[in-house]
């Protein structure tokens, strides 16, 4: 589960903001791998409706992401988001810790990205 807190909300669609923050952490020494895609997920349960819509059309997306550094074991990054806004969060617990260094890399590359864009 998530913090409860996202560490960066960016007013874009979760594809564009997925693809936008895979694109910066390659850039930056960083080697993400998608491992879980909602959406997909969705597509073998037709007649499953979303809890926030309560249809079938729906607009929730959340994709895992692992984020390699080095030799260093894995963080998870999930962004929950719709057609308007992404939330980004790093799980970060006594059961699946991440170096302070790596959570650090993460997020700086992240946000100075969004800040050198507003």
């Amino acid at each position: 589960m998530p913090p409860t807190s996202p560490f960066l909300v960016l007013n874009k669609p979760c594809d564009k903001a997925v693809a936008w923050a895979v694109q910066l952490l390659e850039q930056n020494g960083l080697h993400p791998v998608q491992t879980f895609d909602l959406q997909t997920a969705r597509l073998a349960h037709a007649d499953c409706p979303c809890p926030h819509h309560g249809t079938a059309h729906c607009t929730c997306q959340m994709v895992v992401l692992l984020v390699y550094q080095g030799d260093n074991l894995p963080a998870t990054m999930t962004i929950h988001g719709n057609t308007e806004a992404s939330w980004f969060y790093i799980v970060n617990t006594p059961q699946q810790p991440i170096g302070q260094q790596v959570e650090k890399h993460i997020e700086d590359v992240l946000n100075l990205a969004t800040d050198a864009t507003i």
